[in-house]
């Protein structure tokens, strides 16, 4: 696997934290991660597996597949794209989960700091919109009755 460590970064001039896993993902310490000093706002966005999808109930798992090699390269560029639309951003995570993912576990996490909350809570959404339409990340789901990797097709874009 490709991962980056999910260990948060100890050089505090590292602020971006972008990951790719087949473990559970450190939510917790991202949430702890992104807070400075001069940062009025953190925001922390966190993808869970749920028990229902759409029409279909009794989801009992998800699974997510990754084009491994593209995943961390394009997140290094959400987060270039983010910090060119947000300035102020200080801290940025992106890490998303691989494997089974059991439910009311996280599949992703997305989290911001900047000084003011608007850019904060922008960018966060801008994050975790465009990770999922840019990003070679596919889901299965099962549920009472059926399994599917991608009932809707996705067609993986480049960041705008």
């Amino acid at each position: 696997m490709t991962a980056l460590s999910l260990e948060a970064p100890t050089d505090p001039s590292v602020n971006d934290w972008i990951a790719l896993s087949d473990t559970e993902l450190p939510v917790a310490a991202a949430g702890e991660w992104i807070v400075r000093p001069n940062c009025g706002a953190t925001v922390v966005f966190t993808g869970t597996a749920r028990d229902h999808a759409g029409h279909r109930t009794g989801v009992s798992l998800l699974e997510y597949e990754a084009y491994e090699e593209q995943v961390i390269p394009r997140l290094r560029a959400l987060a270039t794209a983010m910090r060119e639309r947000w300035p102020d951003l200080e801290r940025i995570v992106l890490i998303h989960r691989i494997g089974p993912v059991p439910i009311t576990q996280a599949a992703v996490v997305v989290a911001t700091s900047s000084p003011h909350r608007s850019a904060a809570f922008e960018a966060a959404r801008f994050g975790i919109d465009t990770l999922k339409s840019t990003v070679p990340i596919w889901k299965k789901e099962e549920w009472d009755g059926g399994s599917s990797w991608g009932l809707e097709p996705q067609h993986i874009t480049e960041i705008s």
